[in-house]
């Protein structure tokens, strides 16, 4: 049995892990991950399970600093000779951002799965443990070598780069709305439908936690990008309008930041499509451009801003930066 699969199951925490707590009539972290693993019924029969205990947090507490120390225990769990593929479990609300960071920070053939729950155990309709054993079979397919950190949720497989959480409540509302999913679990064997064109490494274990995200609306000014300014941060990423616009009003603000060598990342508000310099009035794709605001091409804000945190550990200067976001396929 020598070359029988083994998986890492790193808990963090979230829905998967809660019940409802009588007294307050909500959901709260709860279960241990032993209880959990008790929950996903023959698993043995496909692999020998590692539990590894990170944290037991909701996503909200989940911060940066703590995504890239469970990089590290990733990448180090992942290095080992006997692990066959990592599953970390993690709250939905922030999984995008936790599972993008790993995607940006691991480079490794092996699979690595990011699970969570939309329903507590205390509910009918629990979904913790069919998704956790649908990621722990995707682990140890040898066809999800090579693919980059994957979320495996509703028995459907979403890259990292491309997942969003969709809706607030849906027990499908992990989708890649751009592209659609790379392929489903199936009785318990995953089916890719294709692959991932780009992959993309930023070699850091640092992370500059002060980075700004703004969601342009209507008339809005400069005053919030002065508060970032003046704060001290070392980042914007701006949800512009459409195919990438401000109101006029932002305009300076923005171009008071870059000549602070603040780099400005915009991406846009709209659920799909990439940004680019279509339009030449002021506020414009074309006029940001011309003040060198960077085009962030069709990631989320939340996505973008991950990636300019990360960006900026490696380097400050605006040209190397934007090679990050602006990079050709």
């Amino acid at each position: 049995m020598g070359n029988r699969n083994k998986v890492a199951i790193i808990f963090t925490g979230g829905t998967i892990s809660m019940k409802i707590d009588p007294r307050i009539h909500a959901a709260i972290p709860a279960l241990t991950s032993e209880e959990i693993m008790a929950m996903v019924t023959n698993i043995e029969k496909f692999a020998d399970i590692e539990i590894i205990n990170f944290s037991n947090l909701p996503s909200p507490h989940i911060t940066p600093d703590m995504m890239m120390d469970l990089s590290r225990l990733v990448k180090k769990t992942i290095e080992r000779e006997d692990i066959t593929g990592v599953v970390v479990t993690h709250g939905t609300d922030t999984l995008e951002e936790t599972a993008y960071l790993l995607d940006l920070t691991i480079s490794s053939e092996k699979p690595i799965i990011v699970v969570g729950a939309m329903r507590n155990s205390s509910e009918l309709g629990y979904d913790g443990s069919s998704n956790l054993s649908a990621a722990i079979c995707t682990a140890i397919s040898p066809n999800a070598r090579n693919k980059g950190v994957l979320v495996v949720m509703n028995n459907e497989v979403n890259a990292a780069s491309e997942v969003t959480k969709t809706n607030t409540l849906s027990l499908d509302t992990f989708k890649s709305p751009e592209f659609g999913p790379l392929g489903i679990v199936d009785n318990d064997e995953v089916i890719f439908y294709r692959d991932i064109l780009k992959k993309e490494h930023i070699n850091t274990d640092r992370i500059e936690n002060k980075v700004g995200l703004i969601k342009c609306a209507p008339g809005m000014e400069s005053d919030i990008l002065d508060f970032y300014i003046n704060s001290g941060y070392k980042g914007i990423v701006i949800e512009a309008l459409g195919r990438g616009n401000v109101p006029p009003k932002m305009v300076d603000g923005i171009r008071r930041a870059i000549e602070n060598n603040i780099p400005v990342v915009m991406v846009s508000r709209c659920p799909t499509g990439r940004v680019l310099d279509t339009y030449g009035y002021e506020g414009g794709g074309k006029h940001l451009r011309e003040l060198g605001v960077i085009f962030g091409g069709d990631k989320p804000g939340q996505k973008a801003r991950i990636k300019l945190m990360l960006a900026l550990t490696v380097t400050d200067n605006m040209d190397e930066i934007r090679g990050f976001f602006e990079q050709k396929l």
